[in-house]
């Protein structure tokens, strides 16, 4: 065995018994070559064999830290174990997800549940004090004329700070063309109502957005489900056949850490979504709620950046990455700005104005950037921990995505299990879940779970995990055999 597989060896082994933590820094380069006498060249290969196993994960200008004892890495279509057929896109024209999406979400607003299923992550993550000082400061100079004046598109001053935000990311977005609303559920609702009317065919991710789902339900459209593989992201070749077949009037996508897989589409695959949607004119909703949260060096770009004819509307807010309960969203809307203004001018009027100002002060003058640092780095190691407990406690063979940015982890059983039933059973000892039947029109995905990795890991955590994996061995095919 060579040098630099004998420190993998001895590296990984400290990973995996858990004398290495996940989150922690290994040792710098110069300290393993003064304690094992190996020269920078055989350190450095044995980081990167670290690194190409899961185990390890480079920051910039930093060092190397633990991910976690590695797991199964998903097969396309979410299944545990072997490669399925690569499914059709499918046509759901009557949709009822809505009673099953109440009730999973109704159990994790109880303090007392364990929130692995829940779709925030924790508010000890945000400045929510540094917030309230930013409110304090731009209340007195609300006058009441300044109260009416924005209510169309929302305040000058937010819409460009966040101009300002997409500029650093090379995109020119005049602050102008900027609609804030309340939320970003709310600007995906108004892109939806803006290109599609009753009736009408979207086309959406499986598993995909549950909200995506209830949308269309509500306004009596019809769902085009295209498949989501936990690896590559949207099933582009699917979406062109299907376009091919049917009337697709918008499509409603996640093309980075995407709800509930995690995965994300890359650059050459945004490209050619925006290429292939441009050829027929249709629109895209772009939801970019987690975009910021990556975990790499850099933003990924989103699919509006190589939009050129105005047919990708952006949606993005603050809940998820500064401000949840502020309810502030925006939309770059393309060709549809006008469209969208005047349905929220029916609507809602406007996102809250004083809420508005606020996270315009902080913006300017709060350190956003160095709170989202401090941010990536949390969720990067609770993902770790959540990773290297399923490692542990869950049964053998059950694959799990390894997301790159995002909150959420999208975990497959074998054919056979039963993610209601485990759902169930978890709420029964204090834990919530996301089963995999909420993300799909058609109910599918019953062997999957989506997992919360947005609190702070702690003892509570780890048992809740612990729980699970015995729940889920007590569920036939992992039930030992009786006597």
């Amino acid at each position: 065995m060579k040098r630099y597989e004998q420190l993998v060896e001895l590296l990984a082994a400290d990973i995996r018994n858990g004398r290495l933590a996940p989150g922690a820094r290994l040792p710098s380069i110069r300290t393993i070559t003064l304690q094992h006498g190996l020269s920078a060249s055989t350190a450095f290969k044995a980081y990167y064999r670290l690194e190409e196993k899961g185990l390890v994960r480079a920051r910039p200008r930093s060092g190397y830290y633990v991910i976690g004892p590695p797991v199964l890495a998903l097969a396309p279509g979410g299944q545990a174990g072997v490669r399925e057929k690569r499914k059709p896109a499918h046509v759901s024209s009557r949709l009822d997800v809505s009673e099953l999406v109440f009730s999973v979400l109704d159990a994790v607003q109880d303090a007392d549940i364990v929130p692995l299923g829940s779709a925030f992550p924790s508010p000890d993550l945000f400045p929510l004090q540094r917030l309230g000082k930013s409110l304090a400061r731009v209340a007195p100079r609300l006058h009441g004329r300044e109260m009416v004046a924005h209510l169309a598109q929302g305040h000058p001053a937010l819409r460009q700070q966040i101009a300002l935000r997409y500029l650093a990311m090379g995109i020119a977005q005049p602050m102008d063309e900027l609609v804030i609303t309340s939320g970003a559920l709310e600007a995906l609702n108004l892109c939806l109502s803006a290109v599609a009317q009753p009736g009408d065919l979207v086309a959406i991710e499986s598993p995909g957005f549950y909200a995506s789902l209830q949308a269309l339900e509500r306004l009596n459209m019809q769902a085009l489900e295209i498949p989501v593989h936990p690896q590559d992201g949207l099933d582009l070749a699917a979406l062109g056949k299907a376009l091919e077949r049917h009337p697709v009037k918008a499509c409603w996508f996640m093309t980075s850490f995407q709800n509930p897989t995690g995965t994300s589409l890359s650059r050459e695959k945004k490209q050619a979504l925006v290429a292939l949607l441009a050829g027929r004119g249709i629109p895209l909703i772009e939801d970019d709620v987690y975009g910021e949260l990556y975990f790499g060096e850099r933003a990924p770009w989103p699919a509006k950046a190589f939009d050129r004819e105005g047919l990708v509307m952006h949606c993005s807010s603050f809940s998820k990455t500064l401000a949840p309960g502020y309810r502030v969203g925006w939309v770059s809307p393309g060709r549809f700005g006008e469209r969208i203004a005047r349905l929220q001018l029916m609507t809602t009027l406007s996102a809250s104005l004083p809420a508005q100002l606020a996270l315009a002060d902080y913006l300017q003058h709060g350190g956003y950037d160095k709170h989202l640092r401090k941010l990536r780095h949390a969720m990067e190691a609770q993902l770790a921990s959540l990773l290297a407990a399923i490692a542990r406690h869950f049964p053998p063979g059950v694959r799990v995505g390894r997301p790159a940015g995002g909150y959420f982890v999208w975990v497959a059983f074998d054919a056979g299990f039963d993610a209601l039933a485990l759902y169930e059973a978890a709420l029964a000892h204090g834990i919530s879940v996301a089963p995999g039947p909420i993300f799909s029109a058609r109910r599918d995905f019953r062997h999957c779970l989506r997992l919360n990795y947005g609190h702070p890991w702690g003892a509570r955590l780890e048992d809740a995990v612990r729980t699970l994996g015995v729940l889920a061995r007590q569920q036939s095919p992992y039930a030992e055999p009786g006597p």
